[in-house]
């Protein structure tokens, strides 16, 4: 597997070896060694599956107790993915990284705890597939603004036109409120 590092260097996006021939495909998702090897050092407990038409965007989300790491791929269709680092302490506090994750180039994207991830589905639908380090505690889960001007991720241009947003996802907190990690 290929390990490309991002502009935030905990967060590592994966380009897995594909074995295709005339029948399909194969490919390692997970390896222990192989990503231990890589820098991931964290245990998964817990796998989840999301299905989202086009134009719906999840996120930010995060868990400011047992926050989660999450190894993110996606199986079907295509999304913009992305991490925000919430350690206040971190040189890279507040910033963003986003990859386009699809069913056809195979990359997987390592979110460590202490990060908000969330993802646009650019195709007309999308399934992901994460691994997680930590149970979800909807008690702990937050969200930040997919938005904020603060954090200013650089959406794919067709983001505006039709978005579709949970009601917890359109009342998120901008940056400036929002509960962080110390």
């Amino acid at each position: 597997m290929k390990i490309i590092q991002t502009a935030i260097p905990e967060v590592i996006l994966i380009e897995p070896n594909v074995f295709e021939d005339p029948r399909g495909f194969f490919m390692e998702t997970f390896q222990e060694k192989k990503y231990r090897e890589a820098g991931i050092t964290y245990q998964f407990i817990q796998d989840n599956h999301s299905r989202s038409i086009q134009g719906t965007l999840r996120g930010l989300h995060y868990q400011i107790k047992q926050p989660q790491g999450k190894l993110v791929r996606t199986i079907v269709g295509k999304v913009f993915d992305v991490a925000v680092d919430l350690r206040r302490a971190s040189p890279t506090f507040g910033k963003w990284v986003g990859r386009i994750l699809s069913a056809e180039n195979k990359r997987q994207l390592w979110i460590p705890p202490g990060f908000a991830h969330g993802f646009y589905t650019m195709s007309g639908w999308a399934e992901i597939l994460y691994k997680a380090t930590d149970f979800y505690s909807p008690e702990y889960e937050r969200s930040i603004l997919w938005n904020d001007p603060a954090i200013g991720i650089d959406w794919p241009e067709e983001t505006n036109e039709k978005l579709i947003l949970s009601t917890k996802d359109m009342q998120s907190s901008i940056l400036a409120f929002a509960e962080v990690f110390e």
